[in-house]
């Protein structure tokens, strides 16, 4: 198989819009007769079904929620990044665009990541026009910050809640098409299935998640933004309804999982506390604008933090990384923090965990300026630990958050079955081996607002109408492979829980394939988790509720799932023996314990392809050439 990332020739600079130029259009009379199934409610997917919508194709929009308010994009809590240069601080789009190459550890497409860039400027008025509530200065501009892996501010937010004002921004967009009858949404519906006819993605099989009721439906393409797979560790930053099984069906029906290893650790999340926990919360990354992170310079130092004089305290992200200081990348910062804890300088009752302290800005810009710029996140931190972090510093750790990897899509968001368009997280294609912070939000408007309206109409323009019935065999055929499987998973009848089977293949993940990977602990991970899911298909206990609300069996549909995808990503880290951003192998790393890329060797996209049940994949390769980048030693120093 040939990976053409259809890139277009020409200059850099030049390349998105003699591209949208060369695209082949459809005539606006004849968008009506276009149906278009787009799976997903967040940032990605409401602004493509709005999008679409207004164009006048006929959107059918699925959500797993039960309204698309609820779409996991809420949660990005610190900004959204855009090149405009307000703060007059040396911004461009080449800058954007060079950080976010170089925050991926040169692991990702220069085409794609240069047209981020340029259209980030259209996002930003875009969802001003929408009336998202952005931070102003005092004269009444739009105000920016920084975040980590950058040396200008070119982050726009709504204090800490920027992710739910765009989703609202998106929403009131969405809601408009669904008035007017160009969207029909489709909420609490799961995918469970691609529908591929003929070679192209023709429909998908849903499962109605109050009703139990499995359900087809046909369209000419089918958009696919349904997020990324962290939840496959069990504690993440994630939603519990954040899953993989729609990309991974896709995957099985031909669809190639490129880069699967890539797994964001974020380094500002909530300590772990207790068994009982099901997710994690993150504090954003825009905390340590102002916040400093430090450990006792001694080793098992009990005494409370305000207790520790300035002399014995390590800001070893300040010490390493004087020009970034704080705002290293995550995986960075991630990786220092967890050697930190292991040299047994962690702080809290578990010893796993760092300081990050507001106790200088405080006194330098006064406790209300901070609760202006902060305060939903320090009201969120209290209520979650009890203690004040205007008083006493924040406890944080690393946990998985974003995932790099996904489905593989050409420079069109196409993946290699036609007809089929994933955005978002759910694809591979923007931000290599490790996303910058504020990047997320960015990613997902841009593909649905401003790349699938021009690449969609140029595949069905080319693809024509379909006209696909439900009622052909290849709907029948999926649907009963979805039935099949449910009816087997309620019929094994055995003693051990959906959770308990998540659990332990999530902490066999992130001892084996966490925040830093060996060929002795991969191999471990290769061996244990098939061994497991064994132990899945004949211990798991589902109540047998199939005809009506039953999140046991939504849950053990995924949980069958992440085996199989855990058991990729552990052969997709075990290929891939150079580090790079969050895939730190611990057998290729500098003296100074930094991440070692082998360029020679694996300057390239590993494209996955499924081959059957208990069949090794196929892998496939799309080179990597950086024509307007010099491939450099990554350094934050």
């Amino acid at each position: 198989m040939t990976l053409d990332s259809k890139t277009p020739d020409g200059p850099l600079a030049e390349k998105w819009d003699k591209h949208k130029f060369d695209l082949k259009l459809v005539n606006p009379a004849n968008k009506r007769k276009y149906t278009v199934i787009v799976v997903g409610t967040g940032l990605a997917g409401g602004a493509a079904a709005a999008s679409l919508g207004e164009m006048g194709y006929n959107v059918l929009n699925f959500c797993i929620q039960d309204s698309a308010r609820r779409a996991h994009s809420i949660a990005a809590q610190g900004g959204i990044n855009a090149a405009k240069n307000y703060p007059n601080d040396g911004d461009s789009i080449w800058r954007l665009f060079y950080d976010t190459v170089k925050g991926g550890d040169y692991r990702s497409r220069e085409a794609n990541v240069y047209r981020l860039a340029q259209v980030s400027n259209n996002i930003i008025d875009q969802c001003v026009a929408q009336g998202v509530p952005f931070a102003r200065e005092y004269g009444g501009l739009l105000d920016n910050r920084s975040f980590g892996g950058a040396q200008v501010s070119r982050t726009f937010y709504a204090r800490g809640q920027t992710g739910q004002q765009l989703l609202l921004g998106a929403y009131s967009s969405l809601m408009r098409q669904v008035e007017t009858g160009k969207v029909k949404m489709f909420p609490r519906y799961e995918m469970l299935d691609l529908v591929v006819k003929d070679g192209h993605a023709k429909g998908i099989v849903t499962r109605n998640l109050v009703t139990g009721e499995i359900k087809s439906f046909a369209g000419d393409a089918v958009v696919l933004a349904t997020g990324g797979y962290g939840n496959v560790f069990y504690l993440s930053t994630n939603a519990k309804n954040s899953n993989a099984t729609a990309a991974w069906r896709c995957h099985k029906r031909g669809a190639l999982f490129a880069n699967p290893c890539y797994t964001q650790i974020h380094p500002t999340c909530i300590p772990v506390s207790g068994d009982y926990q099901s997710k994690l919360t993150l504090m954003s990354e825009s905390l340590r604008n102002d916040g400093r992170v430090w450990v006792p310079k001694k080793k098992g130092d009990t005494r409370k933090p305000n207790e520790i004089p300035e002399d014995e305290r390590d800001y070893y992200l300040e010490r390493r990384y004087p020009s970034f200081g704080n705002l290293v990348p995550r995986d960075v910062a991630s990786r220092n923090a967890k050697n930190a804890c292991d040299e047994g300088k962690g702080v809290g009752d578990t010893g796993l965990a760092v300081y990050l302290d507001f106790a200088n800005a405080i006194e330098r810009m006064g406790e209300d300026t901070v609760r202006d710029k902060y305060g939903n996140l320090f009201d969120m931190y209290e209520r979650i630990t009890g203690e004040n972090p205007y008083k006493v510093p924040m406890r944080i750790f690393p946990a998985v958050h974003y995932t790099m990897g996904g489905l593989w899509v050409d420079y069109n968001l196409m993946s290699n079955v036609p007809g089929l368009f994933v955005l978002g997280e759910a694809n591979f294609s923007d931000h290599g081996a490790n996303r910058l912070g504020a990047s997320a939000l960015m990613q997902g408007l841009a593909d649905g607002y401003f790349v699938i309206p021009y690449t969609l109409g140029d595949y069905l323009a080319n693809a024509g109408v379909s006209g696909t019935a439900i009622d052909s065999v290849e709907f029948q055929d999926a649907e009963e492979e979805v039935n099949a499987q449910i009816d087997k998973l309620l019929s094994i009848n055995g003693k051990k829980t959906v959770t308990d089977f998540s659990r332990q293949l999530g902490l066999n993940l992130w001892n084996n394939v966490g925040m830093a990977r060996n060929e002795k602990g991969l191999n471990t991970a290769l061996k244990e988790i098939p061994e497991l899911k064994t132990e899945f298909w004949s211990e798991l206990k589902v109540p047998n509720d199939k005809a009506s609300l039953n999140k046991n069996l939504e849950f053990a549909t995924r949980v069958a799932d992440y085996f199989e995808l855990a058991e990729l990503m552990a052969r997709d880290a075990l290929e891939r023996t150079e580090s790079c951003g969050g895939h730190f192998r611990e057998e290729s790393q500098t003296e100074e314990g930094e991440a070692l890329r082998d360029d020679e060797n694996f300057s390239h996209v590993t494209a996955w392809e499924y081959t059957g049940e208990g069949k090794a994949p196929n892998l496939h390769k799309e080179s990597l050439e950086f024509k307007n980048v010099k491939l450099t030693q990554r350094s934050y120093k």
